[in-house]
């Protein structure tokens, strides 16, 4: 059984920095494109960030672009989501998501607040 769990956020104020942890377990971790997303209330889920199998590539959304950064280490079969600049309109629900052709596996997400 695959499991997604996040952990790392949290509150903090505008301007500052979080990093997010996505640990999984019961999958084949280093065949998985890692996504981040995230979850505003009333709102649609967005995709935050990807990052391919072996971590080379990665991709973000306008939005966040030059503040966040994906990484993850198959190692540890954890992936990274580091958050700097932070602001009040990145406070949402961050959800990690594994993927391959033939299975997709979410995480129960973490609230990150920012404010002051």
């Amino acid at each position: 059984q695959a499991q997604l769990v996040e952990s790392g956020g949290g509150l903090v104020q505008p301007g500052g920095s979080l990093r997010l942890s996505c640990a999984a377990s019961g999958l084949r971790f280093s065949s998985y494109v890692v996504r981040w997303h995230r979850q505003f209330p009333g709102k649609d889920r967005e995709l935050v960030a990807g990052i391919s199998s072996a971590g080379d590539i990665t991709n973000y959304a306008d939005s966040v672009k030059g503040r966040f950064t994906i990484s993850r280490d198959n190692v540890k079969n954890t992936a990274y989501l580091q958050m700097d600049s932070l602001k009040p309109e990145d406070t949402a629900v961050y959800v990690c998501n594994a993927i391959r052709f033939s299975a997709n596996y979410w995480g129960q997400g973490t609230q990150v607040t920012v404010s002051s």
